[in-house]
């Protein structure tokens, strides 16, 4: 017997990336459960399932940074906030901030592949032994004009998006007068393609920085940025 949920949850998060360094991404979540009746005459009850796998994911990897674990250009540092260096082609980022903040996946590089597996695995720990498989499907929202990926925090919200280092798929529209201008759209799309966008009153000398003792080392051409918030302390730099 299997189940479909679609549209379960909408995750908005940042990830590490060899190419980028920091970028961002939306996905649409859907769910097939496989597995045997329970008492029932049904595998889960459809608004339990929804709840329970909803609630995991925003705990685990929604509005988070998700980092490769094992891959050969990070470092991982845990005292009292979680310190992450990540060194790639183009520069590195380096991060202070609390463990929540991050989601560790099992792997070198950030793929639609690995969040959907890790997804599967956490969600399938979480529901009763009936439950004999479970398929996660991450799908964009289509959209039909420009759009780019961003990476930021506010430190002002009540919720995750307070955390530093999250991040969006989002389409742009420019209007002149009552008219669209798609070629202006293109233009800023295009120029605030995997961008961070930071508050500049949040701006700190790379000499005030919270970070591990090897980015310090390393800040000479960064952005650095740093707020208190509710959850906890927070520390980023970007070149």
């Amino acid at each position: 017997m299997k189940l479909f949920v679609k549209d379960l949850t909408v995750i908005d998060s940042s990830y590490l990336s060899d190419e980028h360094g920091l970028t961002a991404d939306s996905w649409i979540v859907d769910m097939e459960l496989s597995g045997d009746l329970n008492e029932m005459s049904m595998i889960l009850d459809f608004g339990k399932i929804k709840k329970r796998i909803k609630s995991l994911i925003d705990s685990t990897v929604d509005h988070t940074l998700i980092v490769p674990a094992d891959s050969p250009k990070l470092t991982r540092i845990d005292s009292t906030n979680t310190y992450i260096d990540f060194c790639y082609p183009a520069g590195s980022i380096h991060l202070s901030c609390p463990e929540s903040s991050f989601c560790f996946l099992p792997t070198k590089k950030i793929s639609n592949t690995a969040i959907k597996e890790y997804i599967e695995k956490i969600a399938l720990d979480a529901l009763p032994n009936n439950v004999a498989e479970i398929a996660i499907h991450l799908r964009h929202e289509a959209i039909h004009s420009p759009f780019y990926h961003y990476t930021h925090g506010l430190k002002k919200h009540d919720g995750n998006c307070q955390r530093i280092a999250h991040g969006h798929r989002s389409k742009i529209e420019i209007y002149r007068g009552d008219y669209r201008d798609t070629q202006l759209e293109a233009k800023w799309a295009k120029h605030w393609q995997h961008a961070y966008l930071a508050t500049a009153e949040d701006q700190i000398e790379p000499s005030q920085a919270d970070l591990s003792e090897a980015a310090l080392k390393q800040l000479g051409d960064h952005f650095t940025f740093a707020y208190q918030a509710p959850q906890g302390k927070f520390t980023l730099a970007v070149p």
